[in-house]
């Protein structure tokens, strides 16, 4: 099996961190949410050949990539931003086999090993959710297989959002899909890669519909922010011994080096390596590595590296390499 993962995007949700960090880079709990997709790809012993389709601060993503999964890998930058189908597309020269296609936005909780025991064409999992409004929702028949996906439905005609991860044993007829997506006009302006899946079904294919057990998305602040809160709830906590003078509010996540004093941490926070709070009040946060935060009251908040904050509060958001220091601080 080969796996396709495209990780092009600009992360225009999360300025300004991503001006200079990818998305999937961004630490959540302690560690890069790219770093949670490739754990899981570490317990499949299946996989020949990664392609990641790059973009946006590419040589930072190879360069992590290299580093932090020993597969044979890949990188191809897609210079036009033309949609999920033609970030796949680019993947055709290296695919020869059955391939697993997952998107970074997001952190999943699934068995992945079902790969090795399903009879379909293909596998698209899916998680159940109540705002089903925002989503691409995906119908099924009475066995489990996928008829149909309708984007952002005004009714319930299924609860079951697409969250971007799947598997297509039938790789040929994919790639077919694709190249008929990409010679139709652009739906919306773009070429989706659940259009390409609705080719596969109308040509007889069977794709297996599974729901995950948790979905995590990382594409947005307050998102980011409540996958931080889930991790530190699934076993990604860590905290010090007790600091004299200070609180810590379970859970949280703090690295080696991190200096706290007269201040009261947590919960649902997470703190890079390096970083001193003083006399300070956090929750909710995340807090890069290095950076300095005193007299400060934050809450919702993301906070990069070499960051300098003196007497501020409220929810902010401060890129890498910034100060702030409010007046009398």
């Amino acid at each position: 099996m080969k796996v396709i993962i495209p990780l092009a995007g600009k992360g225009t949700r999360l300025r300004p961190h991503t001006h200079v960090t990818p998305k999937p880079m961004l630490s959540v709990a302690g560690k890069p949410v790219m770093s949670y997709l490739l754990d899981d790809l570490r317990t499949l012993g299946s996989i020949e050949e990664i392609i990641y389709i790059t973009g946006h601060l590419k040589e930072k993503v190879e360069s992590y990539a290299r580093q932090a999964l020993d597969v044979r890998s890949v990188f191809v930058e897609q210079q036009t931003q033309d949609g999920t189908a033609g970030a796949v597309a680019l993947a055709r020269p290296y695919i020869d086999q059955p391939v697993l296609i997952i998107f970074v936005d997001t952190i999943f909780d699934a068995d992945l090993s079902v790969i090795d025991r399903t009879d379909a064409d293909g596998i698209i999992w899916t998680k159940e959710v109540e705002d089903y409004q925002r989503f691409g929702v995906v119908v099924t028949d009475a066995q489990g297989y996928m008829t149909r996906i309708v984007e952002k439905p005004s009714t319930p005609i299924s609860k079951r959002a697409n969250i971007g991860l799947y598997y297509i044993r039938d790789w040929q007829l994919l790639f077919d899909g694709i190249d008929h997506v990409l010679a139709s006009p652009p739906n919306q302006g773009e070429f989706y890669l659940t259009d390409a899946f609705q080719y596969m079904i109308e040509h007889g294919a069977r794709l297996k519909v599974i729901d995950v057990e948790g979905w995590f998305d990382a594409g947005k602040l307050d998102a980011l922010l409540e996958t931080n809160r889930a991790m530190l709830e699934r076993g990604r906590a860590r905290r010090p011994a007790d600091i004299p003078g200070s609180t810590i509010v379970d859970p949280v996540h703090i690295e080696d080096g991190v200096q706290i004093q007269r201040s009261r941490i947590g919960p649902n926070v997470s703190i890079g390596a390096g970083t001193i709070i003083d006399g300070s009040e956090i929750r909710d946060s995340i807090i890069g590595v290095k950076s300095a935060i005193r007299r400060s009251v934050l809450e919702n908040s993301l906070i990069g590296d070499h960051v300098v904050l003196e007497g501020v509060h409220g929810d902010v958001t401060v890129g890498d390499h910034s100060e702030v220091r409010t007046r009398g601080s």
